[in-house]
Protein backbone atom coordinates (compact mmCIF):
# COMPACT_ATOMS: atom_id res chain seq x y z
CA UNK A 1 0.00 0.00 0.00
CA UNK A 2 0.94 3.30 -0.75
CA UNK A 3 2.40 5.59 2.30
CA UNK A 4 -0.87 8.39 1.56
CA UNK A 5 -3.42 5.92 1.75
CA UNK A 6 -2.05 4.39 4.98
CA UNK A 7 -3.97 5.93 8.24
CA UNK A 8 -2.29 8.23 10.43
CA UNK A 9 -1.06 5.72 12.76
CA UNK A 10 0.37 3.72 10.28
CA UNK A 11 2.73 6.73 8.94
CA UNK A 12 3.26 7.93 12.56
CA UNK A 13 4.74 4.43 13.58
CA UNK A 14 6.71 4.04 10.14
CA UNK A 15 8.42 7.75 10.95
CA UNK A 16 9.08 6.89 14.60
CA UNK A 17 10.44 3.79 14.06
CA UNK A 18 12.95 5.37 11.40
CA UNK A 19 13.52 8.10 14.34
CA UNK A 20 14.31 4.96 16.57
CA UNK A 21 16.14 3.17 13.88
CA UNK A 22 18.85 6.28 14.09
CA UNK A 23 18.83 6.42 17.72
CA UNK A 24 19.97 3.23 17.90
CA UNK A 25 22.34 3.26 15.34
CA UNK A 26 24.05 6.28 16.92
CA UNK A 27 23.86 4.21 20.78
CA UNK A 28 25.96 1.66 18.44
CA UNK A 29 28.77 4.50 17.36
CA UNK A 30 28.73 6.41 21.02
CA UNK A 31 26.86 4.68 23.79
CA UNK A 32 24.22 6.54 26.00
CA UNK A 33 26.88 9.45 26.58
CA UNK A 34 24.10 11.87 26.07
CA UNK A 35 23.14 10.80 29.76
CA UNK A 36 25.89 13.31 30.83
CA UNK A 37 23.70 16.14 28.86
CA UNK A 38 21.70 17.86 31.60
CA UNK A 39 18.31 19.23 30.43
CA UNK A 40 18.92 22.91 29.81
CA UNK A 41 22.00 21.20 27.56
CA UNK A 42 19.52 18.91 25.28
CA UNK A 43 17.04 22.35 25.29
CA UNK A 44 19.56 23.81 23.71
CA UNK A 45 20.27 21.55 21.04
CA UNK A 46 16.70 21.16 20.22
CA UNK A 47 16.30 24.72 20.14
CA UNK A 48 19.37 24.75 17.68
CA UNK A 49 17.94 21.99 15.45
CA UNK A 50 14.34 24.08 15.41
CA UNK A 51 16.21 27.52 14.75
CA UNK A 52 18.02 25.88 11.85
CA UNK A 53 14.72 24.20 10.26
CA UNK A 54 13.37 27.39 10.36
CA UNK A 55 16.21 29.37 9.08
CA UNK A 56 16.59 27.17 6.34
CA UNK A 57 12.46 27.54 5.17
CA UNK A 58 13.42 31.22 5.52
CA UNK A 59 16.51 31.14 3.11
CA UNK A 60 17.04 30.95 -0.60
CA UNK A 61 20.02 28.95 -0.03
CA UNK A 62 21.77 26.68 2.16
CA UNK A 63 25.16 26.11 3.14
CA UNK A 64 25.47 22.62 4.99
CA UNK A 65 24.38 19.41 2.81
CA UNK A 66 21.72 18.38 5.39
CA UNK A 67 18.22 19.02 5.02
CA UNK A 68 15.07 20.06 7.46
CA UNK A 69 14.06 16.16 7.42
CA UNK A 70 17.38 15.33 9.50
CA UNK A 71 16.80 17.96 11.92
CA UNK A 72 13.31 17.07 12.77
CA UNK A 73 14.58 13.50 13.54
CA UNK A 74 17.36 15.07 15.86
CA UNK A 75 14.18 16.84 17.40
CA UNK A 76 11.95 13.24 18.04
CA UNK A 77 15.27 11.68 19.38
CA UNK A 78 16.34 14.79 21.46
CA UNK A 79 13.01 15.14 23.09
CA UNK A 80 12.86 11.32 23.92
CA UNK A 81 16.44 12.09 25.48
CA UNK A 82 15.43 14.95 27.92
CA UNK A 83 12.25 13.44 28.63
CA UNK A 84 14.51 10.08 29.90
CA UNK A 85 16.58 12.46 31.36
CA UNK A 86 13.82 14.14 33.05
CA UNK A 87 12.54 10.76 34.68
CA UNK A 88 15.76 9.36 35.40
CA UNK A 89 18.08 12.25 36.40
CA UNK A 90 21.95 12.96 35.02
CA UNK A 91 24.33 10.23 35.05
CA UNK A 92 28.41 11.51 35.54
CA UNK A 93 28.86 8.65 32.77
CA UNK A 94 27.49 6.33 30.28
CA UNK A 95 25.27 4.30 33.34
CA UNK A 96 23.26 2.22 30.45
CA UNK A 97 23.67 -0.17 27.92
CA UNK A 98 22.40 0.32 24.52
CA UNK A 99 19.80 -2.36 25.29
CA UNK A 100 18.66 -0.35 28.33
CA UNK A 101 18.74 2.82 26.33
CA UNK A 102 16.44 1.63 23.36
CA UNK A 103 14.08 0.02 26.16
CA UNK A 104 13.70 3.23 28.06
CA UNK A 105 13.11 4.78 24.03
CA UNK A 106 10.29 2.43 23.45
CA UNK A 107 8.58 3.20 26.83
CA UNK A 108 8.61 7.00 26.04
CA UNK A 109 7.66 6.59 22.26
CA UNK A 110 4.57 4.37 24.02
CA UNK A 111 3.61 7.27 26.20
CA UNK A 112 3.91 9.97 23.11
CA UNK A 113 1.87 7.76 20.90
CA UNK A 114 -0.87 7.49 23.06
CA UNK A 115 -1.21 11.39 23.85
CA UNK A 116 -1.02 12.25 20.21
CA UNK A 117 -3.89 9.37 19.52
CA UNK A 118 -6.39 11.25 22.25
CA UNK A 119 -5.12 15.15 21.00
CA UNK A 120 -5.58 13.79 17.10
CA UNK A 121 -8.70 12.26 17.65
CA UNK A 122 -9.64 15.43 19.75
CA UNK A 123 -8.64 18.19 17.48
CA UNK A 124 -9.56 16.05 14.03
CA UNK A 125 -6.18 15.58 12.35
CA UNK A 126 -5.80 19.31 11.85
CA UNK A 127 -2.60 19.16 12.26
CA UNK A 128 -2.82 18.02 8.55
CA UNK A 129 -4.42 21.25 7.37
CA UNK A 130 -1.12 23.46 9.02
CA UNK A 131 1.55 25.25 7.19
CA UNK A 132 4.86 23.54 7.46
CA UNK A 133 6.24 26.97 8.88
CA UNK A 134 3.94 26.72 11.69
CA UNK A 135 4.41 23.27 12.95
CA UNK A 136 8.26 24.65 13.34
CA UNK A 137 6.68 27.72 14.78
CA UNK A 138 4.79 25.47 17.34
CA UNK A 139 8.31 23.56 17.88
CA UNK A 140 9.85 26.49 18.60
CA UNK A 141 7.46 27.88 20.76
CA UNK A 142 7.31 25.03 23.23
CA UNK A 143 11.01 24.70 23.49
CA UNK A 144 10.86 28.81 24.33
CA UNK A 145 8.61 27.74 27.29
CA UNK A 146 10.60 24.61 27.86
CA UNK A 147 13.81 27.41 28.74
CA UNK A 148 11.37 29.80 30.48
CA UNK A 149 10.52 26.61 32.90
CA UNK A 150 13.81 25.82 33.34
CA UNK A 151 14.74 29.51 34.34
CA UNK A 152 11.53 29.79 36.95
CA UNK A 153 13.49 26.35 38.55
CA UNK A 154 11.09 24.00 36.86
CA UNK A 155 8.14 25.12 38.48
CA UNK A 156 4.84 26.29 36.92
CA UNK A 157 1.58 27.81 38.40
CA UNK A 158 -1.03 26.68 35.87
CA UNK A 159 1.14 25.29 33.14
CA UNK A 160 2.02 22.02 31.65
CA UNK A 161 5.37 21.09 33.00
CA UNK A 162 8.38 20.39 30.37
CA UNK A 163 7.59 16.94 30.07
CA UNK A 164 4.20 18.19 28.12
CA UNK A 165 6.12 20.18 25.92
CA UNK A 166 8.61 17.37 25.12
CA UNK A 167 6.03 15.66 23.97
CA UNK A 168 4.11 18.02 21.70
CA UNK A 169 7.44 19.07 20.00
CA UNK A 170 8.27 15.06 19.16
CA UNK A 171 4.60 15.05 17.91
CA UNK A 172 4.75 18.35 15.88
CA UNK A 173 8.19 16.91 14.73
CA UNK A 174 6.97 13.41 13.63
CA UNK A 175 3.59 15.24 11.90
CA UNK A 176 6.31 18.03 10.09
CA UNK A 177 7.84 14.12 8.98
CA UNK A 178 4.82 12.56 7.59
CA UNK A 179 3.91 15.88 5.49
CA UNK A 180 7.65 15.73 3.84
CA UNK A 181 7.06 11.83 3.43
CA UNK A 182 3.71 12.58 1.69
CA UNK A 183 5.02 15.21 -0.47
CA UNK A 184 8.06 13.30 -2.04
Amino acid sequence: MEYNQLNTLEQYRIIVDECQELYSRKLEDYGSVWRVLRVPSLTDQLYIKAKRIRTLEESESQMIAEGIEGELIAIVNYSVMALIQLEKGVADHIDIDTEKAVELYKEQRQRIEELMMAKNHDYGEAWRQMRMSSLTDMILQKLLRIKQIEDNSGKTLVSEGMDANFHDMFNYAVFALIRYKENE
